[in-house]
């Protein structure tokens, strides 16, 4: 892992945000340093669904603590996920860089699913290595996601708009407990499992398993007042509705392991938790320690070796969309070469765009599925759109510009704040197409590709210039859609490239 002997998870729940500090060794991980923070962030949403300016002071001092322990550590051994407040805020986009600059790292607002394939991940490193089919659950505070796999492998991966943070300030917002509002958000809860059914029934697994707060929350406080003798069961959740009815409201209630920070969503995660077992026909439900952080730390360990599971979505894409592998192959290739070049002595920020360069131009052409005009819109807006697990929402945004800034007019991009680097990036994409136009193996006999005062100059082969007519056209046409832009794109022809 080069110089990350030592990295660190940031899960930015809507409940709690939690650190996780660990080292490597061998590839395995030993836990050094953890922190948890209940903000419940999910409470913050107001009725327009913008994050409130005390929910985003009370982010920003928390993500502050955090970024003092995480002072030292390089950007690349550090990963930060944001879970469904972050997705669903309507004001993400401003207060994201407010959260980052008190953090000092990027945070990565993450889908669903990508989610659930993380949390999958750190269930399975805490659990033995069976072949049997689990079912495992994660309750949260906005969402719910569920997986089936068996071993480190996923097969299923969905998550829904229901948590406990949420349930609890839309059913019990005053802390009350009757009958009737517990049956209606169970009711609520059943219907949003409903669409799931097909797919993640008793049938379909072997043994459920529950990780995170609630899940832990309700086995302890179930295990140590005997309603249940081990996990969660059906006639401990049963019992401990019961108690929860009779007490009437939620601070009267008085329960072994019953915490502080749980008590104000307790009545919403057990609506949401019967609703499971009701659903999807459990009975009983284990607990694993293993969660989302954990499944961000060993990810990390799996980007900087040959698992990398984006590597994996790039190769299934390209096969879901029948793009042209040999052509895929060839235009990354030479648009690597020529970022490389253009950049010279590369940083780390560099090495993570060319990495990203080099997917993106592995599917540019996706959208060449659904049809051939435009198709670099529809390439975009695939990229931009689908679930593609291991990509961050902000990666998917980048190679969807990425790819969408491949043809056509640049103009379509002045209104996007674009960094330096990432212009380069655009403009070895766009010759690697441009010279890879004929899907032939032949590569062009390139020389220096640097910037100048005013833009970029490009020395080629004056004698395979003038073989190649047509090429010489596109890079007139080339030059001219740069020019546009206010930016000078010079083409050189020299002898003996």
């Amino acid at each position: 892992m080069g110089d990350c002997s030592v990295i660190a998870a940031v899960d930015l729940g809507s409940n709690s945000f939690r650190l996780q500090v660990a080292r490597v060794v061998e590839g395995a991980l030993f836990p050094l340093d953890s922190l948890k923070e209940t903000v419940r962030l999910g409470a913050g949403l107001d009725a327009h669904g913008c994050l409130t300016a005390e929910a985003i002071a009370e982010m920003t001092a928390a993500l502050a603590r955090f970024g003092e322990r995480l002072a030292g550590l390089p950007p690349q051994c550090v990963r930060a996920v944001a879970t469904n407040t972050f997705r669903i805020a309507r004001n993400s986009a401003a207060f994201l860089p407010q959260a980052e600059a008190a953090l000092g790292f990027p945070i990565e607002i993450i889908a669903g699913r990508e989610e659930a394939r993380l949390i999958y991940i750190g269930a399975a490193h805490s659990l033995p290595s069976t072949r049997e089919r689990r079912l495992v659950i994660d309750i949260g505070g906005g969402s719910t996601e569920l997986i089936i796999g068996s071993q480190y492998r996923s097969f299923s991966t969905e998550s829904i708009q229901l948590g406990c943070v949420g349930w609890s300030a839309r059913y019990f917002p005053d802390g009350v407990i009757t009958r009737e509002r517990m049956e209606t958000a169970e009711l609520a809860a059943r219907g949003a499992f409903l669409p799931l059914v097909p797919t993640f029934y008793s049938g379909e697994w072997q043994r459920a398993i529950g990780t995170s707060g609630t899940a832990r929350s309700l086995a302890d406080i179930l295990e140590l007042n005997d309603l249940s003798p081990l996990g969660i069961t059906r006639d401990g959740l049963a019992a401990l509705r019961s108690k929860m009815i009779a007490a009437g409201h939620i601070n009267h209630l008085q329960l072994n392991g019953l915490r502080d920070d749980r008590r104000p969503v307790l009545p919403g995660g057990l609506a949401i938790m019967q609703a499971a077992f009701d659903m999807l026909g459990i009975e009983r439900m284990s607990i694993t320690y293993g969660a989302l952080r954990d499944g961000v730390l060993y990810d990390l360990v799996q980007r900087q070796t040959q698992y990398d599971v984006r590597d994996r979505t790039v190769d299934f894409f390209q096969r879901r969309y029948h793009v042209d592998g040999p052509q895929a192959y060839r235009v990354s290739q030479l648009a690597a070469q020529l970022f490389d070049v253009l950049r010279g002595e590369t940083q780390s920020d560099d090495v993570v765009l060319a990495r990203n360069l080099t997917m993106a131009a592995g599917l540019h052409e996706v959208g060449r599925s659904i049809a051939h005009a435009s198709y670099h819109k529809h390439s975009a807006y695939i990229l931009q759109h689908a679930d593609m697990p291991g990509f961050s929402k902000r990666e998917q945004n980048w190679l969807s510009r990425l790819v969408l800034a491949h043809a056509g007019s640049l103009s379509k991009l002045a209104d996007q704040e674009i960094q330096p680097a990432e212009w380069d990036a655009i403009l070895c994409l766009r010759m690697a197409v441009l010279f890879y136009r004929a899907r032939l193996d032949e590569a062009p006999p390139l020389g220096l590709l640097s910037h100048s005062a005013d833009g970029y100059c490009l020395e080629l082969d004056a004698a395979w210039l003038e073989a190649h007519p047509l090429t010489m056209y596109a890079l007139n046409e080339e030059v001219t859609a740069w020019q546009n832009m206010g930016v000078n794109l010079m083409i050189r022809a020299v002898a003996n490239v």
